[in-house]
This record gives structure tokens, sequence and C-alpha cells, in this order.
């Protein structure tokens, strides 16, 4: 288990295509739920992305944005477009009217578009994120971010245009399945893009020490590590795992882990409401519920109860 594979696990697309066929210009879609990551990629044509208080974005055939809510955004053929826009949200396509078929509120000529000319294809997964583990990958995220065709993604962009194209059954899921794999290969080339600067962990994950540390805290993060133990099993002395952990990361190995517990602690306490803070101390490596309650009060300003308490006043407002 790696950090991204970890920090990426609670973002999936459900339910999510808002419109696979031709768009004649003019148009102008308003998208307007607010979700937390929405991924945008023409197949073909092109169009522009206007976001809330950001300069527009063109989007070119087979190129990909992603916009970080709760902001909107609005795709128009053209800037200062005469097109009325459209809302478009959960409800632009809905599965009992016909899945992802059903397009709704816009000028869509599927197959009597002519030669295509001035057409475009646009594909929108819109992705909720689930806990406290997805947002951390949020947080490393700018509010709209795109990258260019020729990338790793361009052969998911071949496998959504064959699926768009036909109407079978388990089309949903497969669509679904196509914007995930489209969003990791997305996020990956916008990290590693040249001149970028890209969240601490996941540089770290190159590096031969750091990289190994990461993962070992991934992968076994209830485990009773020191700096001796960690080091030993990525094979360095404990020096150089400090040194080299904390030049990579920006923090110390079991401040890193003491955090990275904490955020799995917020979403179990989420999640397992008849658990108790004992139970969900165990499960992140504590033995004491009064040391759990103690470092979860300092990293998330409050304690266990405290927090669980304000998710349940949140709900009943």
């Amino acid at each position: 288990m790696d950090a991204f594979s970890d920090l990426i696990r609670g973002v999936r697309a459900h339910g999510s295509l808002f419109s696979s066929s031709t768009l004649s210009p003019p148009w102008a879609l308003h998208f307007v739920d607010g979700a937390p990551l929405t991924l945008g990629t023409v197949l073909n044509g092109a169009g522009w992305i206007v976001p809330e208080q950001r300069p527009p974005e063109p989007l070119r055939a087979r190129e990909t944005i992603v916009v970080r809510g709760p902001a909107t955004f609005t795709f128009v053929d053209e800037i200062g477009t005469r097109a009325e826009p459209v809302a478009c949200g959960e409800h632009c396509a809905t599965p009992e009217e016909g899945g992802t078929r059903h397009r709704r509120g816009w000028n869509d000529h599927g197959g009597d578009a002519g030669d295509g000319h001035g057409a475009t294809t646009l594909i929108v997964g819109a992705y909720p994120v689930r806990g406290e583990i997805s947002r951390r990958l949020l947080d490393a995220l700018p509010v709209v971010l795109r990258v260019d065709a020729g990338g790793t993604a361009d052969p998911v962009l071949d496998h959504l245009a064959a699926e768009v194209a036909v109407d079978t059954p388990g089309q949903q899921v497969v669509l679904d399945r196509l914007l995930d794999w489209m969003l990791v290969c997305t996020l990956r080339e916008w990290f590693d893009r040249p001149g970028g600067e890209p969240p601490a962990w996941w540089a770290a994950q190159r590096d031969p020490v750091a990289g190994h540390a990461l993962r070992l805290l991934h992968a076994e993060p209830a485990a009773p590590w020191t700096v001796a133990s960690l080091a030993e099993r990525t094979g360095v002395s404990r020096s150089t795992l400090a040194k080299r952990f904390a030049d990579q990361v920006g923090e110390p190995p079991l401040t890193y882990l003491t955090r990275w517990r904490m955020t799995l602690a917020a979403d179990l306490l989420t999640e397992r409401e008849s658990a108790t803070v004992a139970d969900i101390a165990r499960t992140v490596g504590y033995s004491d519920p009064f040391g759990f309650s103690a470092a979860f009060k300092r990293v998330r300003g409050a304690n266990p109860s405290e927090f669980r308490r304000g998710l349940t006043d949140r709900r009943v407002t």
C-alpha cells in the first residue's frame, strides 16, 4: 500500500456520466452540484471551462481538466456564448430513466449531427469524497488543474469512446471504473509534470529510504512502530532513516504516523457508530484509549467523543 493509493481509495465515480453524445453549439452547461472533485474530458471538439471566480480554461480534444469543489463551473462552446446556461448536477443523468443514455436539457443531436463539424463530445465524472483520508488528497490539489493530450490517459479515452458509443447492460459500472482509471492517470501526470510542486508524500515515494518507510507505515499503521524498528525494516540506520524521512516528507516518521493514525481514526469514528473509543484506539495501534484520546485531541483539536458528537450534531441540523 502506498500513500497515493490510500488517499484516493475513497474517491470513486458513481453514476457519473453527464453527457456522452454530441453537443452542437451554442451550449452552456452549468455544473451546479459543487462536487468535491469533478473530472471533465473532451473526446472530440473543444470548449471552455469557466470556474467561479477563476479565469476560463480552454478544453480541447483529448485534454482533461479537474475542478475542485465546492465552487461550481460552466462548460461553454465559446466565451460569451449566446446559449442560456442549463443547470446540470446529480439529476442530469438518472439510472431509472435510462442511465448513461438519458440526458436532459441541452442540444443533443446524436447521430443527426451531420459531419460533426463544430460538435463536441464531453464526458464528466463527479466524485464524492468520503472521509478524512481522501480530503488529504484534495488539500494537495489546486482549484483547477489540466493535463494535455498524449499522456498515459489516452488509452483510457479510447475505451471511454468505445463504451459511450453503445448502450449495453452494465454500462454505468464500466464507465464509472474507466473514469476512476482516468482520474488516477490524470493526477499522476499532474504530480509528475515538469516544474511541478507535488506534495511531499508524492515525491517521497520515489526515495528508496523514505518511500520504503512510507509504504510500511501505510501498509501496517497499527504496528508498534519505533524509529529503530522502522529503520530495521527499511534496511538503514536510525539516523539515516530519521534524516531522509524528515528531508523528503517534511516531518519525522513517528509524527507522520501519528497524524495518519488520527486520520484513520476520524473515519472509523464516523463509519463505526457502535464502536467504542477503546475499539478505535486498538484498531489504529493504541493499547491505551487515554493515550489515543490525548493524541487525537492534539492532532484534531477535539477528543474522539467530542469529534463524534460534532458529527451527530451536524447530521441533525
